[in-house]
This record gives structure tokens, sequence and C-alpha cells, in this order.
């Protein structure tokens, strides 16, 4: 059972564990109050989480509503992060946006997970190992994803995922990260179909959305395998109020002592 404790902190608080997960829908950089596209906004959010692995939603790659910045390039550069995946899931007239993952650490099996249900907007997950030098290291499975608004929707997405997911622990990692913007303010994917297949979930009291007034909670992070989550809070900073129209949400994580 996860020992999470969620709080109201603010996202500078220093790292209580071996791992940092964070999970944003960064609204294109684009505020949720005041519509604005300020890219600075996000850096420091981002900087104070001090998170050591990013799963980022709704970025952009060469739309000219964000200057036609490729974000998860400024991100990671911002960050000194050299490891980053983008996911390009909508096409626009100009430009793509769509999921990412930043890391401080090695990524490798960067792959995409087709989530896409049929007259839905496309969906995909994405994916990726991590091998974090944690003593031992460990190798982690992420997966970031932005799941659909309607609720059988978002089932068959599940579903799906976890199928996915259940055919990569034979593989050999020694813990599993799902998060992302799950779009499902009562849980139920958490209850009904994530912790019946294994899955804990960070256990957050906090409301990520809207942002300037957040009642409900659509991200989520859950895990599986060697680790668990230590402490977990919502970011609710005057700029993160600001800066998009979700708020961050932030794990940290503790890896089991391994069995001799």
């Amino acid at each position: 059972m996860s020992r999470a404790q969620a709080t109201r902190e603010l996202p500078n608080s220093a790292a209580s564990g071996d791992l940092r997960v964070l999970t944003y829908n960064i609204h294109k950089g684009i505020g949720g109050i005041d519509r604005r596209y300020q890219i600075e906004r996000i850096l420091m959010v981002l900087r104070s989480a001090r998170a050591d692995i990013l799963f980022l939603q709704e970025v952009d790659d060469g739309v000219p509503r964000s200057s036609r910045d490729r974000q998860v390039d400024i991100i990671g550069d911002a960050l000194g992060f050299q490891y980053r995946a983008f996911q390009a899931n909508v096409k626009l007239s100009t430009g793509t946006y769509g999921n990412a993952i930043v890391s401080r650490y090695p990524l490798s099996e960067v792959h995409d997970l087709d989530l896409s249900v049929r007259l839905k907007k496309r969906r995909r997950a994405l994916l990726a190992c991590c091998c974090v030098p944690h003593e031992p290291r460990q190798n982690v499975l992420l997966l970031n994803c932005h799941l659909g608004l309607a609720a059988y929707e978002r089932k068959l997405q599940i579903d799906k995922l976890l199928r996915h997911l259940s055919a990569k622990e034979s593989l050999g990692v020694d813990g599993i990260v799902a998060g992302g913007d799950f779009n499902d303010s009562w849980r139920a994917f958490g209850k009904s179909l994530m912790q019946p297949a294994g899955y804990a979930t960070s256990q957050s009291q906090a409301a990520t959305f809207p942002a300037a007034l957040p009642v409900r909670k659509l991200d989520h992070i859950c895990y599986a395998g060697r680790l668990d989550a230590v402490h977990s809070f919502v970011g609710h900073s005057e700029l993160a109020r600001r800066a998009s129209d979700h708020l961050p949400l932030v794990v940290d994580f503790a890896f089991d002592e391994p069995d001799h």
C-alpha cells in the first residue's frame, strides 16, 4: 500500500525519495487565465518542482500560437535535461501537439501505443525505459498519456494500456510509472481498473483543474513494481495557477530494497 502523503505544499520542496516524477498538462504554454503564451512561466514552475522525470501533455511543436517553438527542446534545454522524447498526436494546419517525456536520466526503447477510439480525437501513449542511477541501478518503464473525454473512451484506452504494460512487465523492469491527464475527476479508473490490476495511485487529495480554482482531479500517477510513493503534492503557487489551465502533480518514489 502507498505511503504517499498528500499536502498543499508549493512545488519547491526538496525531494523526499529516490526518484521524483511530475505530470503536467502545460496547455501549450498558454495561461489558463490570461490566455497568453508565455513558456517562461512553465519553465519557472518546472524548475521549482525539482523533478527528475517530467510527463508533459499538450506540448506544441511548430505551431503559430506558440511562436512555432519546439517546446520539448526549450524545456529540456532550460532544465539541462538531455534525454527527451516527443509524441506528435494532433496534426494542425501548421505544426503538431502531443505528449513529451523529459528526463534527467537516460531513456531507451521509446515507443508509441495507439489509444485512438473511432470517431474520437487521436490519442496515443508515449512509453520509454529509464535507467535510474540508484544503487543498484533501476530500470523503470515510463508511460505518459492524455486520455479521452468520454468515460467509455477512457475505459477502452485503459484496458489497452494495461494489456500492453502486462506484456512489458515480463521484460525485467524494476518498476512501472504511468502518469498523465486521465480526464477522470472521480478516479473511477483507479478503483475499477488500475488498482485491481496491481497498480497503486499517488493518493493526492488535491484537485489539479482548473488551475485558477481547482475542483477536479484530472491528473494522476500510478505505479507498480519495486517502488513506492512516499510523498505527493500538487503545486499551488500563484505562478502555477497562471501558467497553464492545470496544476502540476508531483510524486516522490523510493525503491524497495532488493531481495537477497
